[in-house]
């Protein structure tokens, strides 16, 4: 296979190279992998302000309490989340 690179430069037998580094793969899944529990408390933390100030939401329009029932969710999600953040962070 020939090559041409310009009128008086040509390159024989090139072969392609290999787009990605043979050691990138493997640091791409140990960053991946080591970052799943700070990706899982993130999740949990905004999973629980918005269940929570939803239910919290669901309560007012039921009971007529506005804003009382988002309010106690929306505090009660923050609770949750930071807790279950802090486990994260501070497992032993």
């Amino acid at each position: 296979m020939i090559v041409c690179l310009g009128p008086e430069r040509t390159v024989r037998d090139a072969t392609p190279r290999d787009p990605v580094p043979k050691g990138s793969l493997k640091a791409l899944q140990t960053t991946i992998s080591r970052s799943g529990p700070a990706a899982t408390a993130s999740y949990t933390l905004i999973g629980a302000i918005v269940l929570l100030g939803g239910i919290g939401y669901a309560v007012d329009q039921w009971r007529g309490t506005s804003p009382w029932g988002l309010f106690a969710g929306l505090v009660l999600g923050l609770i949750v989340g930071f807790y279950e953040l802090a486990k994260t962070i501070w497992k032993s």
